[in-house]
């Protein structure tokens, strides 16, 4: 994706930029707040991965209205009512606004902000679109990415999906968020490129299938790189395969398996090469993996170093969409903000800024989060939203990918093991505060009885 394509503010959709209209022809010039959240966590999941606050950042400094993103848009039926000097607004269109986060690589729970973004309306409401696809795409992702790390039980990972993502931008970013999870890396070389990850690569069936002699395949190959060479031996006949490995002296640093009886194939293949003195090479092992084949795998005395996952993590198969939200919280009102919150059933939104309050147990484990005003104070807890940008602009260089790894890694570990687990994880402790309960039944009756006074 190009630079312009990837910070075009028509990345949105529709409704946001009639809103915009809206707000802008009607002189409604308010700064608000809106906050990005998850309701709910999909199933079999205790806990979600923070990840995607790099590429949000990076678009909030660099969203522009292009000359041809204008011009379309005054084609468009919808904006047929609509000024001049709307367009001409979009001409110098920027987000001066700020924006609180909670780190990249920290455990999130439901219904606790990801983002806090405040600034003028349009500005505010414009990027929620843009900021709802990364960051819950990249949290998804490096949720899913942990589990199968976790599965794994400290062998490695190599997320291989790109081939089936929603797209190839969605494949590189898939690769990043993966990373933050735990994968030692991605086959995905632009996502080397872009973001530092380390790459791997096996060979396909159809190299094998290329020559007339499997085992000229695998000489052919291991000649141009005999420190990388992966060899893919369930082209034909897997234990096959070995024997010609063997036979011909190579010494390849893995083997692959793609399919069959993954446990009896790695046992047999693990003895064949010890007995012939290839110790050191080790088996990689592929093919609808996921966090519940490789658990099972591992159960069952399977003889793998190492698991490349694609379909199942690039997609998070199993759950593959978040019910992330951005929900608009106040209005500013002359020097106070006007609270807002959503009371729909099922649908509910607490009002005001918030800040989440991680509250730990005396050996450094996470015990509980509390959700509560912003102004509240919990002098014994960590506070996981930080300001990242003021006036557009961030505050402070970006961590790199290994320091939000690490991060991710060290704050995993705080997590009761009871809600990491990967089947029937036990909810972690997530609660309101009292002050903001307080605000919100405060305010849901305010507006009932004004509701009643309109109505009598």
């Amino acid at each position: 994706m190009s630079e312009a394509l990837r910070h075009s503010a028509l990345l949105t959709d529709l409704y946001e930029l009639t809103m915009a209209a809206a707000y802008f022809e009607n002189g409604f010039r308010a700064n608000a707040s809106f906050e990005l959240f998850v309701r709910s966590l999909p199933p079999q999941r205790g806990y979600l991965l923070a990840a995607g606050l790099e590429q949000a950042l990076d678009f909030l400094e660099n969203v522009r209205f292009q000359p041809e993103d204008i011009s379309f848009l005054r084609r468009h039926s919808a904006f047929a009512h609509v000024s001049d000097a709307f367009f001409d607004y979009l001409k110098t269109f920027r987000f001066t606004g700020e924006v609180w986060a909670v780190p990249e690589g920290t455990p999130i729970f439901s219904e606790e902000p990801l983002l806090r973004v405040t600034g003028p309306i349009i500005e505010a409401q414009i990027v929620e679109t843009f900021l709802l696809s990364t960051v819950t795409f990249q949290t998804m992702i490096a949720s899913k990415a942990a589990r199968v790390v976790a599965a794994a039980g400290g062998r490695g990972v190599v997320e291989f999906g790109s081939r089936r993502a929603h797209g190839p931008e969605a494949g590189v970013l898939a690769a990043r968020a993966a990373y933050i999870g735990g994968c030692t890396g991605t086959s995905n070389v632009n996502a080397g490129a872009r973001f530092g990850i380390p790459t791997f690569g096996t060979l396909a069936h159809s190299f094998v299938m290329a020559y007339s002699d499997e085992e000229e395949a695998f000489r052919r190959f291991q000649q141009f790189f005999p420190d990388h060479s992966v060899l893919l031996v369930d082209t034909y006949d897997t234990l096959a395969a070995i024997e010609k490995i063997i036979h011909t002296g190579l010494r390849p640093q893995s083997v692959r398996l793609d399919s069959g009886d993954l446990v009896d194939l790695s046992r047999q293949v693990r003895r064949r090469l010890d007995q012939a003195g290839l110790a050191e090479t080790r088996i990689f092992a592929s093919g609808d993996l996921d966090e519940f084949v490789i658990a099972d795998l591992l159960a069952r005395g399977a003889q793998i170093d190492a698991f490349g996952v694609g379909t199942a993590l690039a997609t998070s198969k199993d759950a593959p969409a978040l019910g992330g939200v951005y929900k608009l919280v106040d209005v500013a009102s002359g020097d106070a903000p006007s609270y807002r919150a959503k009371f729909s059933e099922e649908k509910i939104s607490y009002p005001g800024r918030k800040q989440v309050f991680r509250l730990t147990n005396s050996d450094g484990s996470s015990r509980e989060d509390v959700i509560a005003r912003e102004s509240e104070r919990y002098p014994e807890a960590e506070l996981l939203l930080s300001p990242v940008m003021r006036e557009g602009k961030r505050l402070l260089p970006s961590p790199n990918l290994v320091q939000i790894r690490d991060r991710a890694r060290r704050e995993l570990s705080r997590l009761p093991e009871p809600c990491r687990r990967l089947q029937n994880p036990e909810p972690y402790p997530v609660r309101f505060s009292p002050e903001l309960e307080a605000l919100f039944e405060n305010l849901r009756h305010s507006l009932t009885r004004l509701a009643g006074k309109k109505g009598s």
